[in-house]
This record gives structure tokens, C-alpha cells and sequence, in this order.
């Protein structure tokens, strides 16, 4: 989450969160149509292989916002068991590498699809980019789209399907194909921040910034593939901590939580 220190965008302290570049956020409107982007090491609780107390935690959030009416789809990483520009430095073929991560997001998706069904009874269904039709959908954008209206939590597996493209690219290319009003980044920090918190205690947390001031001052929040999608097709990022118990509730009711990235002129319901 590292960056250039002294940003020009509105950095506040730890405890500010974000709604929009300006305006009355006092009684803010849930998201209609969300992705949910989560972060493949965050399931495994900071080991290898599926934490099941984090994924039920995850699930809980989840169900409790389709509850409320809210169309969410997911998508996850892969890094609790491979990640493919990893095993690339250690001298694997970078393709053979990135198919295996993609299999790693599957066995994700399963996990987390178990967690909805059996413990939330949220139907979910799992599309893949990739050919698994023993335990996955086809990835139809119009199919996806169905199961959203119908109250089913959808989550996408496989990336894209092809090498050398994160998840991050993913869930943006998917939030644009399915028409969702945002894409909520979850990650292990609060927000986006001038420098890395982690190693900086007197790194600042943004309310807001734009897409282009991200890629500028190379705050790695997310691949610049990613912010350039969704840069050039305005669409709003919210970064939050997925950590703090309720957040993804927090996120799809519009609540101040955060970091917003969009282009200057996008806003949130409010």
C-alpha cells in the first residue's frame, strides 16, 4: 500500500473515512449493484490454504447486505496459495504461474460459496473464466446479471481467464460487464494512504483521490491496470478494511469508510 509521501489529495488521519468529493453525506443510500473485491491472502488468515473463521466472518457480512436487498458480486485473489508473479521470480514460466493462481481463486470461490449456502442460505453461484463445469458456471456476463436480479450472490473465479492480468483487473473488468455502481476493494489496512502504513506511523490516509493522483504518485492500492479501467470508464473504487467487523455492511450502505477513488466529477449515491 506503499506510495510517494505528500500526495496532493485530501489526506486525513487514520479514523476519517470516505463518502464523496464533496456534497451531504448525512443520510447516505445503499448501493444498488456492488463487486466486491477481496484479497486471497485475507482467507487464509495469514498462512496457506482457507482460514474457516475468516470466511465465515466474511459470509456473515455478505449475507447480511443481500438481506437488505443489495445485488452483490465477489470477486477473490488467489494468494493464499499461489501467486503468480511470485513463483515467476523463483524461475516458473510466468503463463504456467498465473493459471495455477487462477485455480487458487476457485478454490476460493468454493469455499466462500459453502460458507453462503450451508451457513447463510444465500444461494451463490460460482462463474469461472476458465472451462470447470463439474463445479462451476460458464462466465455469461447476462447469466451473471440474472442471478443478481434473482437475489443470488455471484462470485467469479478463474481472473480473466488469461495470464499476466490480476484479479484487481478483474473485478473492475466485471463490475463494468455487469453494470455495478462501484467496485469495493477490501484489503488488510483502513484505506489508501501517502505512504506505506505498515512501515510509516506518520503515513496519512486519504478521504479522497482521484484515479489519476493514484497512478501518479504510484500508491499501489491496487494494479494500475485496474485504476486505468476504471479511470477511463468512471467508475468509483471504495478501499476499506475488511478486518474491522461490519465494514462490508458499511460499504454497501454508503457510510463513511475509507478511501474513495473515482475521477473528479463521480460521486456515490447520497
Amino acid at each position: 500500500m506503499g506510495g510517494v509521501a505528500g500526495a496532493s489529495g485530501d489526506a486525513r488521519g487514520p479514523a476519517v473515512a470516505c463518502k464523496a468529493a464533496g456534497g451531504d453525506v448525512t443520510d447516505p443510500k445503499p448501493f444498488r449493484r456492488v463487486l466486491l473485491k477481496l484479497g486471497g491472502e485475507m482467507f487464509g488468515g495469514g498462512a496457506v490454504g482457507v482460514d474457516p473463521d475468516v470466511v465465515q466472518t466474511v459470509a456473515r457480512q455478505i449475507a447480511e447486505v443481500v438481506r437488505a436487498g443489495t445485488q452483490v458480486a465477489i470477486v477473490i485473489g488467489g494468494g493464499n496459495f499461489f501467486r503468480g508473479a511470485e513463483l515467476q521470480q523463483r524461475g516458473m514460466d510466468r503463463a504456467r504461474a498465473d493459471y495455477m493462481a487462477m485455480l487458487g481463486t476457485v478454490m476460493n470461490c468454493l469455499a466462500l460459496q459453502d460458507f453462503l449456502e450451508q451457513a447463510e442460505g444465500v444461494e451463490t453461484r460460482v462463474q469461472t473464466a476458465i472451462t470447470m463445469s463439474q463445479v462451476a458456471e460458464a462466465y455469461i456476463p447476462r447469466r451473471a446479471i440474472r442471478h443478481l436480479e434473482k437475489g443470488r450472490v455471484v462470485i467469479f473465479g478463474g481472473g480473466t481467464g488469461m495470464p499476466y492480468f490480476s484479479t484487481d483487473t478483474t473485478a473492475a473488468q466485471r463490475a463494468l460487464e455487469i453494470g455495478c455502481e462501484v467496485v469495493l476493494m477490501a484489503k488488510a489496512v483502513d484505506g489508501v494512504y501517502d505512504a506505506d502504513p505498515r512501515t510509516n506511523p506518520d503515513a496519512k490516509m486519504f478521504d479522497h483521490i482521484t484515479h489519476r493522483e493514484a497512478l501518479e504518485r504510484d500508491l499501489r492500492v491496487a494494479d494500475t491496470t485496474a485504476f486505468s479501467l476504471c479511470m477511463d470508464n468512471n467508475m468509483p473504487i471504495v478501499v476499506f478494511n475488511l478486518l474491522t467487523e461490519g465494514n462490508i455492511a458499511r460499504a454497501v450502505r454508503g457510510e463513511r469508510i475509507g478511501t474513495l477513488v473515482s475521477t473528479p466529477a463521480s460521486t456515490v449515491p447520497v
